[in-house]
């Protein structure tokens, strides 16, 4: 091309630009059904809740052609007049002599000619009615042949049009309403928008903030209002298919299987909140798609949810596991790594010496207390408060990990300086304590040497900038989930395996120990915990069925369920809500998912071919004749339909009928809605 031509322009001249906004139009007015539980809503077609009956090709072609030739045998009968000629009483009935004996050649043609169509359309409508050959056009004509195109949706009016904020102009503001629409057709608004403002709304009609506020923060910013603090109005980049509208993240497609409900085939399998707020178990082995395909997308549509003020997520998992970019995070806590910004508060951001001590004791030795009750645990959390109350007493915080290893070891010279400075602040109530603890101390048994042991695991020269509570770091609680944060914590599995599972149980507690004192519950909190080995403890499996009503939820993931103790196996499938079973599962974590889905009523067919005895000798010859043609004997089939009791889905079927990238998953929501366990591909 010339130097100096201008390029070619997009559009014909004269021609009226398309919008920039039209893909957000598209999809904002997509509609959106009521379905069943899981289902992703997103432009979703239902189909029957019962699978219509379907019959099989070779007996519906074989029937058609049947049908056929029986019109066919019919029609030649007539028209032969083997019949006689009563078929032609009717044109003889209603018709006057004149028109069939007349002179006129033509027109008696035209008569007869026109009763023998409506004879053979006759024909033709009763033979196609039994041979279904509707049936036949629509299976393979050739609207069979082209893929199914859904119709164009009709534009909404706008009292109902979405992109018009209606919910607005009905509270009077309109001004905010106009703006916003303009900000939508010009393009400049993304799904995160619109939730965002949407979520600020329904603050307005809650009372929290004021009509006015909204409407000029509407006026000043257009989709840009109501920011999140970070200033972000989006995630760097995605990797799953969300829709904010109906919260639902995408994970696969519902299989087409008979083990699946009819109206669940074909149909796409999507979460959100109203699933997870009941917690969510997956088990599978390593590479069968647990941290790809499940907490990597609810990861990420819960940092999007974040960023729209509707939640607070809190990700753990082992440093390097593909957990998300640390932009997509307000806080990244990176245990171990010298150039992590936040630090973790080890005692959850509580002034309470016995809640910190409660919190403190499950990390520690969770995994030690016997699941059943009396077990060491409120033992241990009595040791620990004998020595976090003097210490707060006298220091105004609370001990770091050396000293509270010292203080657990039960070193001379920390213990009487803890002493003196009772005595000396005016807390010589508190000595009482210390007694205590002195006196334990010298009884075989005690809890605090392996409370010392497993403080130890923390007090490593990888951890020695962590922990801080001097004040010189910046600790990260987790009574910040108050407000829609976003956080990732790396645990330090590779060489302090055994640390990273005092820090995941450290975390669980604080979570469930934080969000279910909070005075604001509108805001959904999720605890999302890659690898849950030697997490579930029974304080754990207790707090878990307390996050329902407190409107938040947790996510686990697990190798395999002996890393579960045995007691404790059945009580955790029966808090979470929705189970997941990965291919690959062996048979005996199987059975305790097959035990928790238990059975229900199916059909069977018992089918029964009795050979038949001919007692005629030209019976016998016939039967002979058919066995030297088919090679079988004669025989008559009995069938006999009963109702049994079977299960769901056995422990065989899990560990051997799950095909690779497939996943069992059952569902509840925190309404009480039930799906039943659904073959998902979890690739789709």
């Amino acid at each position: 091309m010339p130097q100096g031509v201008p390029p070619a322009p997009s559009v014909p001249p004269g021609a009226p630009p398309k919008p920039d906004g039209s893909p957000f139009l598209t999809w904002l007015r997509t509609p959106r059904p009521q379905a069943a539980p899981g289902v992703w809503r997103f432009g979703h077609r239902p189909r029957p809740e019962q699978e219509p009956e379907q019959i099989p090709a070779r007996q519906l072609i074989s029937g058609a052609l049947i049908a056929f030739l029986v019109g066919w045998l019919v029609w030649s009968l007539l028209w032969n007049g083997y019949l006689g000629a009563w078929w032609v009483l009717p044109l003889e009935l209603f018709t006057p002599d004149s028109w069939r004996q007349g002179n006129d050649r033509v027109g008696n043609a035209i008569l007869w000619y026109s009763y023998y169509t409506v004879i053979a359309l006759a024909i033709l409508l009763v033979v196609g009615r039994l041979g279904r050959w509707g049936e036949v056009w629509r299976r393979y004509g050739p609207r069979a042949w082209r893929p199914a195109t859904p119709a164009a949706a009709p534009p909404p009016a706008p009292d109902q049009d979405p992109a018009e904020w209606p919910q607005l102009r009905q509270a009077g503001a309109y001004e905010a309403a106009e703006r916003l629409a303009a900000e939508a057709r010009a393009g400049l608004m993304r799904d995160v928008d619109h939730a965002r403002i949407s979520r600020a709304w329904q603050s307005v009609r809650s009372g929290r903030h004021t009509l006015a506020g909204f409407t000029g923060a509407v006026l000043q910013d257009g989709a840009a209002a109501c920011p999140h603090p970070s200033g972000d109005r989006d995630l760097p980049a995605r990797h799953a298919r969300h829709d904010l509208l109906t919260g639902q993240v995408r994970l696969g497609t519902t299989a087409d299987d008979p083990r699946n409900p009819y109206h669940y085939r074909g149909a796409g399998l999507a979460l959100g909140p109203d699933l997870l707020g009941t917690s969510l178990l997956a088990v599978g082995p390593a590479g069968s798609g647990k941290t790809g395909a499940v907490v990597r997308p609810l990861a990420e549509s819960l940092c999007l949810h974040a960023l729209a003020g509707r939640a607070s997520v809190v990700v753990v998992g082992a440093a390097g596991a593909g957990l998300g970019p640390a932009e997509a995070y307000d806080v990244v806590v990176r245990v171990g790594h010298p150039d992590s910004v936040y630090d973790l508060d080890l005692y959850g951001g509580t002034t309470d010496p016995d809640e910190a001590a409660a919190i403190l004791a499950e990390a520690l030795v969770g995994d030690l207390a016997d699941p059943h009750p009396g077990s060491d645990s409120r033992r241990s959390t009595t040791v620990l408060a004998q020595l976090l109350g003097p210490f707060r007493a006298v220091h105004d915080r609370f001990p770091s990990v050396p000293e509270l290893r010292q203080l657990l070891d039960g070193a001379p010279g920390p213990l009487a300086a803890l002493r003196k400075g009772l005595t000396d602040t005016g807390h010589a109530s508190l000595l009482r304590e210390l007694d205590a603890r002195e006196r334990q101390m010298a009884h075989p048994g005690d809890v605090g040497t392996v409370l010392a042991d497993r403080i130890a695991l923390l007090d490593r020269p990888a951890f020695a900038a962590f922990f801080d509570t001097s004040g010189q770091s910046r600790p990260f609680s987790l009574r910040a989930l108050d407000h829609p944060v976003r956080v990732r914590i790396d645990l330090p599995q590779r060489g302090h395996a055994d640390a990273s599972r005092i820090l995941a149980r450290l975390v669980l507690a604080q979570f469930t120990a934080s969000v279910t004192v909070r005075e604001d519950r509108s805001l959904f909190a999720c605890l999302l915990l890659d690898d849950a080995t030697g997490v579930v403890t029974p304080e754990a499996v207790r707090g878990i069925q307390r996050l329902r009503s407190a409107n938040a939820g947790t996510v686990l993931t697990l190798r395999t369920l002996d890393d579960v103790p045995r007691p404790l196996r059945g009580p955790l499938l029966g808090a979470t809500g929705c189970r997941m079973a990965l291919s690959g599962l062996t048979p005996w974590d199987g059975q305790d998912f097959a035990e928790v889905w238990g059975k229900e009523w199916t059909e069977t067919r018992d089918v029964t071919d009795r050979q038949i005895i001919a007692e005629t000798p030209a019976g016998k010859a016939v039967h002979m004749l058919r066995r030297v043609i088919t090679g079988q004997a004669p025989t008559a089939r009995a069938v006999t339909v009963r109702q049994v009791e079977r299960e769901r889905w056995s422990a065989s079927e899990l560990a051997h009928g799950v095909p690779p990238g497939h996943a069992v998953l059952s569902l509840t929501t925190v309404r009480g809605e039930h799906a039943p366990p659904l073959l998902v591909d979890l690739r789709g």
